[in-house]
């Protein structure tokens, strides 16, 4: 006896009938079927009856608000012969309608239970093996798949970056969790195809593929027409990329199963032999609508919904099976009912597992921190201390010498970026770095920092460690959603089985002479600080500098960490501080035992007991010319430089502060979402008592040439509000720092 459905599916009603319709085929006109090809279809059916199940269930169990997640992956089965034609041990980055994927990988690897996997994930379960139940994604570490989050492409830069770092690695001699000749495979739908993401991915496969470069990536679109509402243009996917110089492109019909399996398996055998990239360009429908919230008849006519019924790639295998005399419809029907059965049972066994229980245990793998282990992989570390200048350095040159140890101790470090190596970056900082490591390690990309990002997060998955620069602040913003989307959520949604270390170097800051305009002096840090687990470090000095990049690489390395290190431009090739000529901005090249500098720990200049100067960046040498005017005047004036904007190094902050009992906080970025407002909500929630004002820029864009210091932080504005603290006036903390107005 059938079990029926607690809630009637069109699509499965449509199924159970036209199976139970389909006549035997004739054995005397129906040639024998190879024992292999009858397997091969079986778990082909299997895999894709499993996942239409499980849309089943997930819509049945958000109808009931037990579930949490019901984007489906009913007319996109046919990605079961994708998995099908790949190892078990080829990385694997999923569209979210790969649930037939999933379950046809997973039956390559013994001891898998992938339906409770989904189904746990569906019910947000802390049992669940993917992300624990921080969210519902297809992946795993014991199946090759990375998770994805549904960011529409943003998966696209790290695939094309694994790709092309799997071959990196194994020339390099480092040992990559996949093997040398696996194959990369992503899928993502046709709507995704014209999203920068995935143009800029494809194109930096191919820039690589054409220079001979090992790029052995399989990308697989599966198209069902439809971006939510929005109709992709019939043909749009197959006009735009079959005709690339580059790039294989093969097509097949979803609801065509042996030729499924046939192209998609040649296909992929084609990309592991060359190492080149393809595109399995797979035409599928899109079954049940979007999501469980979506209306689809509100864009959609019921006879262009029924008509798709008829290319339901799981009713093809069916009648394939029946065709082929594998199995007999009423075998069919009952083996999709037993499937039910399956998924329906598991699938209220879920509903009792437990949930993450508080906010620690969700945030529990958004960063690793070991501080210890970090500070004993400095300490033990190499040092450039033979081959840096017995002088003071600037901070320019500190940064290289520190990115030559980086380079000489660890066989894995990569790096790279736009002018990176030929000519040493626009500032000189990375000169000299190829020619002593080699073009293997020091690298130029194409110029597209989503690209960048990209291969900076695949080589991370491959096991290296990458430093990737971005010239300007101002271009990191196109790319971010790499860092917040991609490589600050690995951890999270993989429960810690997955991590992308990295080490990502950005010029930025202003105060370049009103050189460039807003693209080369922009100082907006909001949307890294925004970003959870997010190391965010602000070097000013030139040993804080080498000292900080030593421990963002082996934060890296230890836990996984991903950093960013803003370097200040203005202060590159700085070498006086108070008067010219007293190479007061030089220092020397920190060792490594005594020149540790901890994550979150701040520096402090001066043991002043009138008032503490908090800054960082730009702000240090400004408020260090302040503090010594002030002291020669006899007030205790101490620096704090915060170092690191995240996390903020809230307890050197407090202690500074109640040493003084009064705080100027002078800060280079905007006074709407700078980086003071954030300190002082942090004196403020730790109950200090003291005064508080603060001076920044103004909440402006940076113009050209002299104008520029109309609205960037001013050292006299520092000074001014520092007198008034001092002098205990009520102005300077009601004020707040807002700037005078005053003439050019």
């Amino acid at each position: 006896m059938t079990q029926q459905p607690a809630r009637s599916e069109p699509i499965d009603d449509h199924f159970r009938s036209t199976v139970a319709g389909c006549g035997t085929a004739d054995s005397s006109t129906t040639a024998r079927y190879p024992a292999a090809a009858r397997q091969e279809l079986l778990e082909l059916f299997d895999a894709q009856c499993g996942s239409r199940h499980l849309d089943f269930a997930a819509r049945e169990l958000g109808h009931r608000k037990l579930g949490y997640y019901s984007i489906g992956s009913a007319g996109h089965e046919s990605n079961a012969a994708v998995a099908a034609s790949l190892r078990p041990t080829d990385p694997a980055l999923l569209h979210y309608r790969s649930g037939a994927f999933y379950l046809r990988r997973a039956s390559q690897v013994p001891g898998q239970d992938p339906l409770r996997d989904v189904l746990l994930g569906v019910v947000a379960s802390a049992e669940e093996p993917i992300s624990a139940g921080r969210h519902k994604v297809f992946g795993h570490g014991d199946l090759g798949i990375i998770p994805q989050t549904s960011t529409i492409a943003s998966h696209l830069p790290r695939a094309m970056g694994l790709a092309f770092s799997l071959a990196r690695a194994e020339q390099l001699g480092v040992r990559a969790e996949w093997p040398a000749d696996s194959v990369v495979l992503c899928s993502f739908g046709d709507a995704s195809m014209n999203h920068s993401t995935a143009l800029g991915a494809i194109n930096s496969a191919l820039h690589c593929a054409h220079q001979g470069l090992p790029m052995p990536l399989l990308l697989v679109c599966e198209d069902n027409g439809l971006g939510i509402s929005v109709r992709t243009p019939h043909d749009w996917v197959e006009s735009a990329h079959s005709g690339r110089p580059g790039l294989r492109y093969s097509t097949v019909d979803g609801d065509d199963p042996e030729q499924c399996l046939r192209i998609a398996a040649e296909t992929a055998d084609w990309v592991r032999e060359h190492r080149r990239p393809a595109l399995l360009h797979l035409r599928t429908v899109r079954l049940m609508g979007h999501a469980g919230s979506d209306v689809e008849s509100a864009y959609r006519s019921r006879a262009e919904i029924v008509a798709e019924h008829a290319r339901d790639p799981l009713l093809a295998t069916a009648k394939t099976l029946v065709r082929q005399q594998v199995l007999s419809a009423e075998q069919v029907l009952e083996r999709y009912e037993q499937k039910r059965a399956e998924v329906t049972r598991i699938a209220e066994q879920a509903l009792s597992r437990p949930k993450l229980a508080d906010s620690r245990d969700v945030m529990a793998t958004i960063a690793s921190e070991h501080p210890e282990a970090v500070r004993a992989r400095v300490r033990r570390g190499p040092t450039e201390q033979a081959t840096v200048p017995d002088r003071g350095l600037t901070l320019a040159e500190s940064i290289n010498h520190g990115l030559a140890a980086a380079l000489a101790g660890d066989p894995g470090v990569l790096v790279f970026g736009e002018d990176v190596a030929g000519k040493g970056g626009v500032y000189g900082v990375t000169r000299g770095l190829r020619r002593r490591f080699g073009g293997l390690r020091v690298f130029d990309t194409v110029l597209d920092e989503q690209s960048v990002l990209g291969t900076a997060l695949g080589a991370g998955t491959a096991g290296l460690l990458p430093i990737p620069e971005i010239q300007y602040l101002a271009y990191l913003h196109n790319a971010a959603d790499q860092l917040r989307g991609e490589a600050a959520t690995l951890g999270f949604f993989s429960d810690g089985r997955f991590r992308n270390p990295m080490v990502v170097r950005i010029a930025g800051y202003a105060f370049q002479k009103g050189f460039g305009g807003h693209f080369h002096n922009d100082n907006s840090v909001a949307a890294l600080r925004d970003i959870p687990g997010l190391v965010v470090a602000s070097p000013a000095s030139p040993d804080d500098a080498a000292a900080m990049l030593r421990t963002c690489v082996a934060a890296a390395r230890e836990d996984g960490r991903v950093c960013v290190f803003l370097e200040p431009i203005a202060l590159y090739h700085e070498r006086d501080l108070h008067e010219t000529g007293d190479e007061g901005w030089l220092a020397r090249y920190p060792d490594p035992v005594g020149g540790h500098v901890p994550i979150g720990r701040a520096r402090t200049y001066g043991n002043g007991t009138d008032l503490t100067l908090v800054t960082f960046g730009n702000g240090l040498p400004r408020c260090l010319r302040v503090a010594r005017r002030l002291q020669r005047e006899g007030a205790g004036v101490r620096v704090l430089d915060l170092r690191w904007l995240s996390p903020l190094p809230t307890e050197d902050l407090l202690a500074a502060a109640r040493a003084t009992g009064s705080v100027l906080v002078a800060d280079e970025t905007r006074r709407s979402g700078g980086v003071s407002e954030p300190v002082v909500t942090a004196l403020a929630d730790a109950g200090f008592a003291g005064r508080i004002a603060r001076v920044t820029s103004e909440d402006s864009f940076i113009p050209l040439g002299d104008a520029a210091y109309h609205v960037l932080l001013d050292e006299q504005d520092i000074e001014d509000t520092a007198r008034k603290l001092l002098a205990g006036t009520s102005d300077a903390a009601t004020g707040a720092g807002t700037r005078p107005t005053r003439d050019g």
